[in-house]
């Protein structure tokens, strides 16, 4: 299943691999901050936890998580 996880900080692509060999695209949000998009293809939602549970790790602020639907 790929899913879409938008956080609020910095995250760049040397990220990828200790996240699930997400794709990593850093941009900045309309306050002037950076918001940070991840998609990965992850088996599980049990991967997608443990990927979310790194990102509490980084102590990074969760905006949303979504579902594309089946690679």
């Amino acid at each position: 299943m790929v899913y879409e996880i938008k956080v609020y900080g910095v995250l760049d692509e040397s990220w990828s691999n200790w996240l699930g060999e997400a794709c990593i695209h850093a941009e900045r949000g309309p306050d002037g901050g950076v918001i940070t998009t991840l998609v990965g293809d992850w088996a599980d939602q049990a991967t997608l936890f443990g990927i979310l549970d790194r990102i509490r790790d980084l102590n990074l602020a969760l905006l949303s998580v979504t579902s594309r639907g089946p690679a």
